[in-house]
Parts: structure tokens; sequence; C-alpha cells
């Protein structure tokens, strides 16, 4: 069964980016949060209408250093 080139691009979409949503969800923050780093141009994102996108590299690299922040910031939890 052969895949239409419009199935295609949503599943390459799909794996690529993540929404506000899904990203606060990985990174353990709240959805206000993400809002927050992508309006302060922190976290590269592209907006279409009202709905922010994130490249799920950019989500995984603050993944890697977000622990190192944590520590930095709220040693008090550690």
């Amino acid at each position: 069964m052969e895949v239409s080139k419009q199935e295609q691009d949503r599943l390459f979409l799909e794996e690529t980016f993540l929404t506000s949503e899904e990203s606060a969800n990985y990174l353990g923050i709240t959805k206000q949060a993400i809002q927050s780093l992508a309006k302060r141009n922190i976290l590269p994102h592209i907006r279409k209408g009202n709905v922010l996108l994130f490249h799920r590299l950019d989500i995984e690299n603050r993944h890697a250093t977000q622990e190192g922040l944590r520590k930095k910031y709220r040693p008090y939890e550690h």
C-alpha cells in the first residue's frame, strides 16, 4: 500500500515537531513555562496562528540541560 504525499508530510510533521502541550509534558514543566521560554526566545519555535510548534531536537537539547539548570537555580530541591 502506497502512502500519499499528504500522509507522508503529516507523519514528518508529527515526528519532527511538538506542540506546546507535548513539549511541556516532555520537559515536565507547565504549558505557561513553555510559552514564556518561547516568548523570551530561549526556545526556538514556529508560530502558526495560535499554535506554537517546537522542533523535537530543540526540546531534547533543553531536556538534556534542564537538570543542570534546576540544580543551579533550585538547590533546595536536591
